[in-house]
């Protein structure tokens, strides 16, 4: 009797873990070039993202609650970052260099608005009220590298976790925040993965850096049988997802592939 019983508990354990997972679904969005795993289909949200030198540039927040668990992709676009440094250096005062830029910094520091996104918005993150940062490390989701963070929220004892990165000049925030005594989000910051302007996934064959790429026009790694093309956004082509890139810590979510009003704008 007492082994029946047992049996029909895993059962019925396995029967809800299934159900849980049934719920997650691989979004794929082309124009922001990522997928990612969601309880649902995700709510949309555009933002204006104010950056380190003040430049204006347009965002989507990509989110779903699901109880008190929070999960969104925030998603800005820097690709306008030289003409607003070039309209921004037309109004410099004569021999303005901080304000001129040049060859390094990029005219008006377009370059280096680009180059310190990544650290300028870790920076808004761990400044938030009543937060604590319990990690803060360097990692990587499918060779695209990044920042890694765990937050603890003192107001209500929840945790965030958080991968920041650049890619294709593209500001990229994965956030999952979960009540006090869940465990990590595993199963969404582990699905993280990129695609091409094709839809086709992206894994590179080598690291992905936006600097080197984008800015220096370093030949772009190679991907899916396809060649590196210098600051290219990809073409067209690809693998299929493989193995995620990223470091573990967060935790281990197994499972399926990971599809819209408005969220809270990160900015503020």
């Amino acid at each position: 009797m007492r082994t029946t019983t047992l049996f029909v508990v895993l059962l019925l354990s396995m029967s809800g873990l299934a159900s849980a997972q049934d719920d997650w679904t691989d979004y794929v969005n082309i124009p922001d070039g990522f997928h990612v795993d969601f309880p649902g289909q995700p709510k949309i949200a555009d933002i204006t993202w104010t950056s380190w030198h003040q430049f204006k540039y347009p965002g989507h927040v990509y989110s779903v609650d699901k109880g008190k668990e929070h999960y969104s992709m925030t998603v800005v676009d820097f690709s306008s970052a030289e003409q607003q440094g070039l309209a921004k250096a037309k109004t410099c005062p004569a021999g303005a260099e901080p304000c001129l830029g040049g060859d390094l910094s990029g005219i008006g520091y377009w370059k280096h608005d680009i180059r310190g996104a990544i650290d300028n918005a870790v920076f808004r993150l761990i400044t938030r009220p009543n937060t604590q940062v319990k990690d803060l490390s360097w990692t990587m989701e499918d060779l695209v590298e990044g920042e890694q963070l765990e937050l603890a929220n003192t107001a209500d004892g929840s945790r965030t976790f958080l991968f920041v990165a650049m890619r294709v000049n593209k500001l990229y925030i994965l956030e999952a925040t979960v009540p006090k005594g869940f465990p990590p989000p595993g199963l969404f910051t582990i699905s993280l993965g990129w695609v091409d302007p094709m839809g086709k996934p992206v894994r590179y064959r080598t690291m992905y850096n936006n600097e080197f790429m984008e800015i220096e026009h370093v030949p772009t790694p190679s991907y899916g049988g396809q060649g590196g093309q210098g600051g290219a956004p990809g073409a067209p082509g690809g693998a299929g997802r493989g193995g995620r890139g990223g470091a573990g810590r967060q935790g281990g979510g197994a499972g399926r592939q990971g599809g819209d009003t408005p969220a809270a704008d990160p900015n503020q």
